[in-house]
């Protein structure tokens, strides 16, 4: 049995993490709060705008915009969402996973991965994929302008299939918020966009384009894909806090269970050390009389 003098340095030194645990809880239940705000507020509009879209691309001639035109997916880029920063589950694990898996079912010339998170960074580096792109610290101060800097060289790859970066698919993966005990991995086609099916009456119908169709989807298409990314991120985001909160209530947890053992194994090594004594002293007296 371990001495009390180390079972008291074991427990003070528990107490001590269950007061990390306990305060990054805290810490991860306030973001969360602000970042389920944020993507509770962007789901409809992202919702409604890929349903305008994807309305607009069935009944277009998918000539009239780059974005729109549906190719045999040679060249293929994956965008693979993960966090800047661990103790948060399996989290990270479950989204590493499925994108490995992913990518090594995907069927095509050319594959690239562009990563967001420093997990997918270091998780990556270390096989052999071809790394495009790297993101890293951006949850720190995210902002719908990073989610354009993650997009713009995405579509301008995707906009010139002749050059030697061009692709002709894009899908994200990243872990969708879905409330504070789970985050489902999500994997999405970003480009081409896909289109819907609508009934034979549905589909005669049409619009009236004003100041033209090619304007409207020059201004209207990539803000799109910008703003879909920008919802990923966001769901990202607030999947990771719920993930750390409930990792972090499930530390402190077991922090707690380990103090009460370490407490009950030193109250048990003080009894044996006092009947131990006790029993000398008895000893000792009868050896005197």
């Amino acid at each position: 049995m371990p001495s009390l003098r180390d079972l008291r340095r074991r427990t003070r030194s528990v107490k001590n993490t269950q007061q990390i645990t306990k305060a990054m809880k805290m810490v991860s239940a306030a973001k969360l709060r602000r970042s389920q705000d944020a993507i509770l507020s962007a789901r409809p509009f992202a919702r409604k705008m890929l349903e305008v879209l994807n309305s607009l691309a069935t009944r277009a001639n998918p000539e009239g915009h780059p974005l729109l035109r549906v190719r045999e997916p040679r060249r293929v880029d994956v965008v693979i969402v993960t966090s800047d920063k661990g103790l948060c589950g399996s989290f990270n694990a479950n989204i590493l996973k499925t994108a490995e898996t992913f990518v090594k079912r995907m069927k095509c010339d050319d594959l690239g991965i562009q990563l967001v998170g420093r997990k997918a960074r270091d998780y990556f580096r270390r096989r052999h994929y071809k790394i495009r792109r790297e993101f890293v610290d951006i949850f720190r101060n995210l902002g719908y302008d990073t989610a354009g800097a993650v997009a713009r060289p995405i579509i301008e790859r995707y906009s010139a299939p002749d050059s030697p970066e061009g692709v002709d698919a894009v899908f994200v993966i990243y872990n969708e918020f879905k409330n504070v005990m789970q985050q489902d991995v999500v994997v999405e086609r970003l480009l081409p966009l896909e289109k819907l099916h609508f009934e034979r009456r549905e589909e005669e119908l049409d619009y009236i384009y004003e100041p033209g169709p090619a304007a409207i989807y020059d201004a209207v298409i990539p803000r799109h894909v910008e703003y879909q990314l920008w919802r990923a991120l966001l769901e990202s985001a607030a999947a990771e806090h719920a993930a750390r909160m409930t990792a972090m209530e499930n530390a402190t947890k077991n922090a707690s269970e380990l103090i009460e053992q370490l407490t009950l194994t030193m109250n048990k090594a003080r009894q044996a050390s006092i009947t131990k004594e006790i029993l000398e002293v008895i000893s000792g007296a009868e050896a005197i009389q």
